[in-house]
Order: structure tokens, then sequence, then C-alpha cells
């Protein structure tokens, strides 16, 4: 099975206006993202996901160019099979053979950024491409499922202190036992974040995990100054409380405090996560399956987390693919117990693909369907391709 084509189409669709939502990105209005679709020469194409911003807005034409001008042609006419082998060819260009004679790595330059983004994209592809060539899904071929359901928590959580608890209590109705919600530079100050997240305690049940994502907005002292406001709080983790451009402040949060620290979706590749880890700066690893190397690199990042006795939460926010990618992967691996599910506005996740995504009282079923288990809505693609 032979790569016959590549192609990359960037997609911003409009947010409906009651279901628009303010952070410290702004007031979302649209939703980006970049399908990639990988096809064989038998006619049977993989679909997938790469991500110019963590958020939910931002260009993709850099990694459209990317793909269509340096990594198509690379592939065209390769095993389409030998996953590993293509992801270490881009990964390493023309010393790609001295790579696999030495075993060790040497990469391109591009070795972080949009370039491996646009590698993520590819490589979730080919995973839901040889899913659906053998007819069972991406999460067989990583190993089987270590678990039969998961609990999925609720990604949410913008309203101000009065009304961030009727939020919340609104994802639990729907049978979240887990929700997340943002703090940080959005809230001007360091206590009116913990004002929230005293307000959200109050307000939800006990057994209601509870987790706070700061955008990497928080400084060092800011972040100390939260974590010690919401101590009594029952925080089940606070999220990239510092800039990823600061290892060594997030290392410096997590020894001031017994909350967890998670972090991940702004990180590139098994190195940046095993420097982190390294630095003792985290609890839960969350790499992005879009970002991070695609599912091959998602991979070997859950094998770090098993190895050092961490939690795995992969960062869902995205389009349907990109879910599904995370979601794979974390029934895969034995150190994840909990998937994110984006409760914003998100056409992505829903018109994108032809098929529904369910979560049932809050607990999300192990994929059954081959690949990846989606199909785009063409009629969509066309209408919103840029």
């Amino acid at each position: 099975m032979r790569i016959s084509n590549i192609e990359a189409f960037w997609l911003r669709c409009p947010i409906e206006s009651e279901k628009q939502h303010r952070s410290d990105y702004g007031l979302l209005t649209h939703f980006d993202m970049t399908l990639i679709v990988v096809t064989a020469d038998n006619g049977l194409q993989g679909f997938g996901e790469a991500k110019a911003a963590v958020g939910s807005s931002g260009s993709c034409a850099s990694i459209v160019s990317c793909i269509e001008n340096e990594i198509k042609p690379q592939l065209l006419g390769k095993d389409a099979h030998q996953i590993t082998r293509i992801w270490e060819y881009v990964y390493n260009g023309t010393r790609d053979h001295y790579a696999l004679s030495r075993g060790r790595k040497f990469p391109i330059l591009g070795r972080r950024g949009l370039a491996i983004s646009a590698l993520s994209g590819v490589d979730m592809a080919l995973w839901d491409l040889k899913g659906k060539a053998l007819g069972t899904p991406v999460t067989q071929l990583l190993g089987g499922s270590c678990r039969d359901e998961m609990q999925a928590y609720a990604s949410g959580g913008w309203a101000n202190a009065k009304e961030i608890g009727a939020q919340l209590t609104g994802y639990v109705a729907k049978g979240f036992q887990g929700v997340k919600m943002r703090v940080g530079v959005m809230d001007t100050t360091v206590k009116e974040s913990v004002k929230r997240v005293q307000a959200a305690r109050e307000t939800l049940p006990d057994n209601v995990k509870l987790m706070a994502d700061a955008h990497g907005t928080f400084s060092v002292p800011e972040a100390k100054k939260f974590c010690e406001g919401v101590a009594d709080c029952d925080v089940y983790w606070l999220e990239e409380p510092i800039s990823p451009d600061n290892r060594q402040g997030t290392a410096e949060v997590r020894a001031s405090t017994s909350i967890p620290i998670a972090a991940g979706e702004s990180e590139y590749t098994a190195f940046d996560m095993r420097d982190m880890i390294q630095l003792r700066a985290l609890d839960v690893l969350q790499p992005d399956c879009a970002i991070v190397g695609g599912i091959t690199e998602a991979m070997r990042i859950a094998h770090l987390a098993h190895t050092y006795q961490l939690e795995l939460a992969p960062h869902c926010w995205g389009s349907a693919f990109s879910f599904m990618a995370g979601v794979s992967v974390a029934f895969a691996a034995p150190s994840a117990n909990v998937i994110e599910f984006s409760l914003g506005g998100n056409p992505m996740m829903y018109n994108l693909v032809n098929e529904k995504i369910e979560v049932k009282k809050g607990m999300i079923s192990a994929p059954n369907k081959p690949g990846l288990g989606l199909t785009p809505n063409w009629d969509f693609v066309k209408e919103y391709q840029q």
C-alpha cells in the first residue's frame, strides 16, 4: 500500500454567537484546523489534523505549505504501512539512513514548531489509513485497549465568580464527573482567579473532579499565590500554570504545592516531555496528537508516563480527528484515566465529520471502528476551506 497523494486543507468555520466564549485568547469567533488527507494507491484514505495554535483560532497557511511543498514530495511512493520509518524519515531528513543504522536521531533543523505539527497530521492520517486497511481501530494497533470505558471531563469554565458554579454544575447535569475551568491572566488578578475556583468548589459536589487551566499565563510568584489560595479546594490538577518557555519555573511551582501540575499541550516531541520530567516539573503529561508529533510520538510519551509513574491525559481540544487520536492513545495507555471533552463552541467536533461522538453518563467507550472511525463531511470542507 503506497502513498499516492497527500493533501492539506485549512478550514475556518465561524462559531455561533451564543456558543462563543472569551478567554486570554480573546473572544473566539472562529475555529481553525488543518485537515490532512493521505491517499493510498488502492484508493483508501486516512485523515488527520495538524494544528497551528493550541487554542481554537490561528492561521494554518504555513502548515498547508509545509505539507504540500516539503513533506508530500518526500513521501509519495512510500509504503504507508511503515509509519515509524516514515516518521524517522521526515524528522531526520537526508540523514535518516544514519539515524536508522546508528539507532539515534540526526534531526533536521525544523525539529520543533510547525514542521512537527505538519508531521503530526500526516502521522495521524497514516495510523487512520492503516487501521482502515486492516479493519481494526487504531487503539488495537497500539496494543489494545486497557479499559472498556473512560471517564470524560467537561472542558470549559469561563464564567465569572457569580456564575461559574452554575456553569460547571450544568456540565455535571449532563453526566460529567470531572470539570475544568479557565483561570489566569483573563481574571486580571490572582485574587479573582482564586475567588472563582472557591466559588466553583463550593457549588460542585465533593466527588466531582475540579481542574484549573491557566494557559501558561501566571508568573511563578502568581502561580504560587494561586496554589496557596485554592489549597483547600481539592483541585485535581493545575494545568499550564507557567509559560512553556519557563520549564524551571513550572518545576518551582510544583515543588511549592501539593496540587498536581499538568502540562504538555504546547510541547513538541517526547524529548520536550522528557526534559520536563527530568526537571520534576509535571505530575500529568498532556501531549496533543496534532502538535507533538502525531500518534507515534504521543505513544512514546505514554510510555514515559508509565515508566515514571505519571498520569497521561492527552490534550483533546481540537477537531474530531485529533480528539479521537487522543482517545485512541489514552485507551491504549495504562497511565491514562480521564479524557478531555470540549464544552466550548466547536463546529470541527460535530459538523466536520459524518459520525457522532458521544459521551454517555460522563463516560466514553473504547474505540471500536476501523482507524479513527471518522470520515469528513466534504460539503463542510468545501464550504469552509480557505
